[in-house]
C-alpha cells in the first residue's frame, strides 16, 4: 500500500471515529426535566435502604439514588448490577459476588466489597431478622470479591438479597455514612444509582440529577423532580395540565376522567395485593377469635365492584394474600359476594343485630378502595369507623402491632410466596399478628427445601391453610394506574420485573 493511500485510510478512519464519538456523546448527554407526582409523602427514611419496610413504594426512590449487587432491571428478573457476576456453591452454603471494576459512588469514592459488607451488616429492615439468622458471616476476599456464608442451605437467599423482597443488597458508602452519621445521611444521601441527590423540600419534593458515570448507561433525562402529591385528584389534574409528566397510583375515578380526556393510563404488573387483617383472632376474648365473624367479612366484600370503582377492572379479585403473579402463588378463586350469608354468620356468632367493630384503619393512598370496604362492612352490620392516618404513621403502627383489630393493608415488594409467608403468615414474621404451630413447622421445612416441586407443595398447603382458617380477608391484586403526560415518549413502567416504577435511566421525554 502506498504512503499516500495509507494516509487517506488513516484520515478516513479518524473521521469515522470522531463522528461515532460525537454521535455517542450526543446520544448519551442527559437532557430535559421530568416531574413525577407521587401518591404519598416521600419519607426521608427512603434515602437510607437499611430500614426499608416490606413495601415496594420506597424502591421508587431507592433505585433512583442507589444500586444493589443484584437487582431487577429491563430484561433481567434478577440481573447482575454492581456485581458483574455471582456464583452459588454446590452445597448451597456459599454465595460469591464479583464487583464490576472501577465502580464509584456519586461523591467519587470507590465502591468496594468493604462497602458491601458494611451495608449488609447495617441493614435492619423488614427482612433483617431472616437474613441475619441465615447468613453466618460475610467474607471480604479482596476489594472486588465478597462471599456470603450461610449456616444451612437456604433457597431463598437470592430472592431476599437480589430482588425487592428486601433492600439488603443495596450498597451504601461506608466512609461517607460513617463520617456524617445516620441522620445527616437522610438529609444528604450518596449512592451509586443512576441519579444523584441534589436537594429536597421535606414533604414537598426531591430533586435528582443524572449520574453520568452510572455503570449501566447514562440516563436519558437530566433532572427528575419527585413531588409528593397525596391528593389523587390533584395528581390527575397535574398530568392533564402538564404540571407533571407522570402521576403514580391514580384513584379509579380520576384515572377514568383522564382516559376520557385522552391521557394515557398505564396499569402496572407488580406483585401487590390488598387484604384485611384480623389482628385479634388469636385472642380468645376477642369476637374476632370466632372464624364465623372473619368469614362474614369475606362474604361482605363485593370485590368485583371494588375493582371496578377503584381500579377500572384492572385489579383481579383475590382469594389469598400472595399475589397471583408470584412464584409458588396458589391460584384460587376469591370468596363470593354474599351479604345474606355474611348476616347469617353474624347471627350464628351471636350478633343478629350486627357488631360494633370499632376503628378501621387503611393503608393511605387508596381512598376509593378504603371507602368501598368500609361501606361493604357497614352494609351487612359490621359497623366500623374509618380512622385516617399518615402513611409513615400507618407503617410504624403496623410494625409495632398498634393498629385496630380490623385494618386494611397492602404489600407490593417482590419475592415469592415463601417470602410473603415469612412476613405475614409465619408467627415470627415482622408483620404477623400471630400464627399456628403447624403452619410454622411447614414454613421452616420449605425454607430449607431445595427441590422446587416439594417446596411448592408445602407452600400451597400453607396458603390453603390460611384460607381454611380465615386468617385474612383478601381483596384484590393491585395494578396501580399511572397517568402518562404527552411529553413522555418512553415511560418504561412495566419494564422492570414486578415493579410499579419506571426504569429511570431508560425513560425518555421531549425537551
Amino acid at each position: 500500500m502506498s504512503l499516500q493511500l495509507w494516509s487517506r485510510c488513516l484520515a478516513l478512519l479518524s473521521a469515522c471515529l470522531l463522528a461515532a464519538t460525537a454521535a455517542t456523546a450526543e446520544q448519551r448527554a442527559p437532557a430535559g426535566r421530568a416531574v413525577i407526582a407521587w401518591h404519598v409523602t416521600i419519607a426521608p427514611s427512603w434515602f437510607d435502604p437499611s430500614s426499608a419496610p416490606p413495601q415496594i413504594t420506597p424502591f421508587g426512590m431507592m433505585y433512583a439514588i442507589h444500586d444493589a449487587l443484584v437487582r431487577p432491571y429491563p430484561g433481567q428478573k434478577m440481573g447482575p448490577s454492581l456485581a458483574e457476576s455471582w456464583t452459588e456453591s454446590e452445597d448451597g452454603l456459599t454465595y460469591e459476588f464479583k464487583l464490576r471494576p472501577n465502580l464509584k459512588f456519586h461523591n467519587g469514592d470507590p465502591l468496594t466489597t468493604d462497602d458491601v459488607a458494611f451495608s449488609f451488616e447495617r441493614y435492619h429492615g423488614a427482612a433483617a431478622k431472616t437474613l441475619h439468622e441465615h447468613v453466618k458471616r460475610v467474607e471480604i476476599v479482596d476489594p472486588r470479591v465478597v462471599r456470603f456464608h450461610l449456616d444451612a442451605p437456604w433457597p431463598d437467599f437470592m430472592t431476599f438479597f437480589g430482588t425487592t423482597a428486601s433492600a439488603a443488597g443495596i450498597v451504601l458508602p461506608k466512609k461517607y455514612l460513617t463520617e456524617i452519621g445516620d441522620d445527616a445521611f437522610k438529609q444528604r444521601p450518596i449512592g451509586a444509582g443512576p441519579y444523584k441527590f441534589v436537594s429536597t423540600r421535606p414533604g414537598i419534593e426531591v430533586v435528582l440529577e443524572a449520574f453520568p458515570d452510572y455503570w449501566r448507561r447514562v440516563p436519558n433525562v437530566k433532572t427528575l423532580v419527585m413531588r409528593s402529591v397525596p391528593e389523587a385528584t390533584t395528581r390527575a389534574l397535574m398530568v392533564q395540565t402538564g404540571e407533571a409528566d407522570i402521576a403514580y397510583a391514580l384513584d379509579g375515578p380520576d384515572a377514568e376522567g383522564l382516559q376520557k380526556a385522552g391521557v394515557q393510563i398505564v396499569a402496572t404488573k407488580h406483585a401487590s395485593i390488598f387484604w384485611i387483617e384480623f389482628a385479634k383472632q388469636w385472642d380468645p376474648k376477642s369476637p374476632w377469635h370466632d372464624p364465623r365473624l372473619r368469614q362474614a367479612v369475606n362474604f361482605a366484600l363485593d370485590r368485583k365492584a371494588i375493582n371496578h370503582a377503584a381500579c377500572l377492572d384492572f385489579c383481579p379479585p383475590a382469594g389469598v394474600i400472595v399475589p397471583r403473579v408470584m412464584e409458588f402463588a396458589l391460584q384460587v378463586e376469591p370468596p363470593p359476594y354474599d351479604p345474606a350469608k355474611a348476616k347469617q354468620l353474624l347471627a350464628e356468632a351471636g350478633y343478629p343485630n350486627g357488631i360494633d367493630a370499632g376503628d378501621f384503619a387503611a393503608i393511605p393512598g387508596f381512598p376509593t378502595v378504603a371507602e368501598a370496604v368500609v361501606n361493604d362492612l357497614n352494609a351487612v352490620g359490621i359497623r366500623v369507623r374509618f380512622r385516617q392516618m399518615e402513611r409513615a404513621t400507618f407503617y410504624a403502627n403496623w410494625l409495632e402491632k398498634k393498629l385496630p383489630a380490623l385494618y386494611m393493608t397492602a404489600s407490593g415488594n417482590s419475592g415469592n410466596s415463601g417470602s410473603r409467608v415469612e412476613s405475614f403468615i409465619w408467627s415470627k414474621g415482622s408483620y404477623a399478628n400471630g400464627g399456628y404451630p403447624d403452619i410454622d413447622e411447614l414454613f421452616l421445612r420449605q425454607a430449607g427445601e431445595r427441590d422446587n416441586a416439594k417446596r411448592e407443595a408445602m407452600l400451597d398447603q400453607i396458603q390453603q391453610m390460611s384460607i381454611d382458617r380465615v386468617m385474612f380477608a383478601p381483596i384484590m391484586d393491585l395494578r396501580a394506574l399511572n397517568g402518562i403526560g404527552p411529553r413522555v415518549t418512553k415511560h418504561t413502567i412495566t419494564d422492570v420485573w414486578m415493579s410499579p416504577f419506571p426504569s429511570y435511566e431508560d425513560m425518555e421525554i421531549k425537551d
